[in-house]
């Protein structure tokens, strides 16, 4: 019922906002004038962004689930993105934690209490929980997913199971067969040293699952990623020759200064702290560290302050105001910078430009953008980059139809 009522919704607010289809993304063109190949758009391949189910619709449904997957197909999603693990028997699963505490119940579960891990490294972070490689994917199978964020509906909490990745490919088939549109994956090695120290590696599961459904080449429907250059090469290396994607992160932005911070784990790729690599991800958006990129990848995939920073308002003694008032200074209380020129950089050097990640909660908003989410989608689109990724999928389709009626559609 609430999965019906949510595409209700969607599909009343899309023929109320435009007469385009945001779906059919040709024929929008077309009726701009504009071939679907042509360079009109400010995108590395003149075609409209891509909208990414960052993992699914997860505004609306707990994550990495079928029914968040199949939300976000629903909504419009050209990609759907699942992060993936491995369980105990070497399955692969879409979680994005190895530590299950964060999206399961298995806090819950009688049975596995005596599975609990205290100050458990993962990527140089200590945690305590549930972790993956100590359940098999029939005991994975058994948890119930929940919605991460407390604000977000809650009724659907244990109702839906752990997708694996042979699932979610079976359900990109034949979603791609039954509505005549091609969908893609977009599967990320999730901390992949920390499950190669484990013995547990990611990168040959998911080249044998790709090579066995014939989508092993540049014109597959797949995009695969991580923050890990090793991963990504390790991966090039052996054969794989899918587009691929460097993802770039940082820990927090300095309201004062309106710069990202670094701490651990996001101050850089895991496998370069292993190896004595002092870089940080910022130094991968400098040209140098995205020519270095484009000798392994085709893209990048990065955090939005890379490329539209905020600030907040200073007073007279040089502390943050609380515009709003509300009692504490967040994003709330921050404006958009000038954008910096990253993706023009990435363009001018052969890279698409993905951006995470889009929500549509207020306070996880600038100030400029006054409570509108489809006004920041406008702002990224209107730069030219080639995807967005979004936890509500309906919002962006329906921001990137207002984006191409302004080509006269």
């Amino acid at each position: 019922m609430f999965v019906a009522l949510v595409v209700l919704v969607w599909v009343l607010a899309l023929m109320l906002m435009t007469a385009c289809s945001a779906v059919d993304l040709t024929s929008a063109l077309a009726k701009t004038g504009v071939a679907a190949n042509d360079k009109a758009l400010l995108t590395l391949d003149g075609k409209p962004p891509l909208i990414i189910g960052h993992r699914g619709a997860s505004g609306y449904l707990p994550e990495h689930t079928l029914e968040a997957y199949q939300l976000a197909i629903t909504q419009g999603a050209e990609v759907i993105e699942p992060d993936l693990i491995s369980s105990k028997d070497g399955v692969l699963i879409a979680r994005h934690d190895p530590n299950l505490i964060t999206s399961t119940d298995v806090a819950s579960r009688p049975e596995f209490a005596g599975r609990k891990r205290v100050d458990w490294p993962v990527d140089g972070e200590k945690q305590t929980g549930w972790f993956a490689h100590d359940f098999t994917l029939a005991e994975i199978k058994t948890l119930g997913s929940v919605i991460t964020d407390p604000e977000r509906p809650q009724q659907n909490n244990g109702k839906f199971r752990v997708a694996k990745l042979q699932e979610i490919i079976d359900l990109v088939k034949t979603q791609s067969a039954k509505l005549g549109r091609t969908v893609l994956v977009y599967p990320e090695t999730k901390n992949p040293s920390y499950h190669r120290d484990l013995g547990l590696p990611l990168e040959d599961k998911l080249i044998a699952a790709l090579n066995a459904v014939g989508w092993n080449s540049r014109s597959a429907p797949v995009f695969v990623q991580s923050f890990e250059p090793g991963s990504l090469k390790e991966m090039r290396s052996k054969g794989l020759k899918t587009r691929m994607v460097q993802l770039v992160d940082g820990d927090d932005i300095d309201l004062k200064t309106g710069k990202i911070t670094y701490a651990i784990p996001f101050d850089r790729p895991y496998d370069w702290r292993k190896s004595g690599d002092a870089r940080l991800f910022a130094d991968m958006v400098m040209p140098a560290g995205l020519a270095e990129i484009r000798t392994y990848a085709d893209g990048i995939g990065v955090w939005k302050p890379y490329i539209v920073p905020v600030k907040g308002h200073i007073d007279a003694a040089g502390q943050l105001v609380d515009v709003d008032g509300d009692g504490q200074v967040d994003l709330r209380d921050a404006t958009t910078q000038p954008p910096t020129a990253l993706v023009a950089e990435a363009h001018r050097q052969g890279l698409f430009v993905h951006v995470f990640t889009f929500r549509n909660e207020k306070r996880r908003l600038a100030s400029s953008y006054r409570g509108d989410p489809q006004a920041e989608y406008l702002q990224f689109f209107r730069l030219g980059v080639d995807g967005v990724f979004s936890e509500f999928p309906d919002t962006a389709v329906m921001a990137r139809a207002i984006y191409l009626r302004e080509g006269g559609c």
